[in-house]
């Protein structure tokens, strides 16, 4: 069937002036597998949510949607999916930050009709207003209830990038504020468009065992669309907290999401990639029991489902383990993720809550200190030189690999095949160096979504202890680490704490 609803968060950026594979045209990634039976498609439109205009906040998302979910000139959304349907066939757009990508893949049996249905979708938009309606009304409905009451820990960490990217295009998310939603029309899904769909402005992927001249004819048809000026947009500059900031979410839940983090300066290629990949696999290897978050949060003490870090955007992260694809960003965070902690009663749950917290900083601050002993500095290139084999684990993910190299500048033989060389080069003097130009443990983003918030800040300004109990006796070590654990400060002051109820978050632009 269509793979169409929502799909938020994607990106596009504007790094990458032209991508070229072998002898494929200008703007064009080819990625040749002759033996593969599938053909993928991975069209990058450099423009993404940092190109919204302001009070109009989700109308880069609501755009590719309406291609993706609508009708063409050609065929009326029903027909689209009765045709798609017998192909076992779909297509879909993600818009992040910097990048909108239209993906698909197709059996090379049902090429030649799939692909009509791909390239009328982006170059002849029906532009409904019955279909406009609808999608607009998802996203609505998305907005004013699923992102504030379905899954709290995605919603602490979106809260984690608005504030950290505040003042710039990257503070609101892709799906945009309620009332900017609100006020989007189809003229302005028209009118951004025309503005950011141009020739110029799109990379062209294609992926698997196309038939020969395949690629040129889908560069000629994404030809068909306009020349014309490519807005840019300067790269955020997120700011470092002083010290830390606080943003404790008023709801009535039994549990708390918890995400933290702060700006670094690292994206893909740069000469700490390798390193801080290491790093971030060992500290907190996404869903993962070899992260050592997992370990000490989850394992040891049983707390919740995982605890993870990242030095990447990683939207949606409670859907799956992949690493996601064309997110590619000019800024990140270091992230922190504890999955919910649930507690037997209010003062329960903040104790628990707090102790979490402070596991997972007081973890930070010691691998800041002291960095990762050779041993584990083995034990993690090993782990990571054996998963990342996964990372390409499709023809469309591979391919999307390589218009992410595009966005980065990323020569051949790009990001995938360089991956294990760069391991087997790093020390642990190499590690170290990484961790000191990136992570520190002093300055951090914090929020929580829990209930009693004004309970939660009491307890943090009174800088208590928040010891947790258990069922079962346990070992004298762990309990005198818990110690430790409970007593970690926290340095936080009042005018540096913000309670928001649930219902004013992303409401509106501030």
């Amino acid at each position: 069937m269509k793979t169409i609803a929502l799909v938020a968060a994607l990106g596009l950026a504007g790094g990458v002036v032209s991508a070229c594979s072998g002898g494929a045209p200008k703007g064009t990634i080819a990625l040749s597998e002759p033996n593969s039976p599938f053909i993928a498609f991975d069209v990058w439109i450099k423009a993404g949510s940092q190109n919204d205009p302001v009070g109009k906040e989700g109308l880069a998302l609501l755009t590719a949607s309406l291609l993706s979910d609508g009708a063409t000139q050609q065929d009326s959304y029903q027909s689209i999916v009765e045709k798609l349907y017998p192909m076992a066939a779909g297509y879909g757009a993600s818009v992040d930050k910097e990048m909108t990508v239209f993906r698909g893949v197709v059996h090379k049996d049902n090429l030649d009709g799939y692909y009509t249905l791909f390239h009328n979708a982006l170059l002849s938009p029906a532009f409904s207003e019955d279909d406009f309606n609808r999608v607009k009304a998802q996203l609505l409905n998305y907005d004013e209830r699923a992102r504030r009451f379905n899954r709290d820990e995605e919603l602490s960490r979106e809260l984690l990038y608005w504030m950290a990217y505040q003042g710039t295009p990257y503070a609101h998310p892709a799906e945009g504020y309620v009332e900017s939603v609100r006020s989007i029309t189809l003229q302005d899904v028209k009118d951004f468009y025309a503005k950011h769909y141009l020739r110029n402005n799109v990379v062209v992927g294609v992926g698997g065992g196309y038939p020969d001249g395949f690629v040129e004819r889908v560069r000629a048809d994404l030809d068909g669309l306009p020349t014309g000026t490519v807005e840019t947009v300067a790269a955020p500059e997120p700011a470092m907290p002083r010290g830390v900031k606080v943003l404790i979410v008023e709801k009535q839940t039994d549990a708390s999401a918890i995400s933290m983090g702060f700006p670094i300066p690292l994206v893909r290629g740069d000469p700490d990639f390798t390193e801080m990949a290491l790093v971030n696999s060992w500290f907190g290897e996404h869903r993962s029991s070899f992260s050592h978050l997992y370990q000490v949060i989850r394992e040891r003490r049983g707390m919740n489902y995982g605890d993870y870090s990242y030095i990447e955007a990683f939207p949606r992260s409670y859907t799956t383990q992949e690493r996601p694809v064309n997110y590619a960003r000019r800024s990140n965070l270091f992230e922190i993720w504890i999955r919910p902690i649930s507690g037997t009663g209010p003062d329960d749950l903040h104790d628990r809550t707090l102790f979490a917290t402070r596991a997972a900083w007081r973890e930070l601050a010691k691998l800041t200190d002291e960095g990762l002993p050779p041993d584990e500095v083995e034990r993690a290139r090993l782990y990571l030189h054996n998963f990342s084999v996964t990372y390409g684990s499709t023809v469309s993910r591979r391919l999307a690999y390589k218009v992410d190299d595009a966005f980065y500048g990323l020569g051949e033989p790009g990001y995938l095949a360089s991956i294990r060389p760069g391991l087997e080069k790093l020390t642990p003097e190499s590690v170290k160096g990484a961790i000191d130009r990136n992570l520190q443990p002093d300055n951090m983003w914090v929020v929580f979504i829990t209930s009693n918030a004004e309970a939660l800040k009491a307890k943090l300004l009174s800088g208590e202890a928040t010891p947790i109990r258990y069922a079962a006796q346990q070992p004298p070590e762990l309990l005198a680490e818990d110690e430790e654990i409970a007593s970690f400060p926290i340095p936080v002051k009042a005018e540096d704490i913000t309670i928001m109820p649930i219902a004013e978050v992303f409401e509106k632009g501030t």
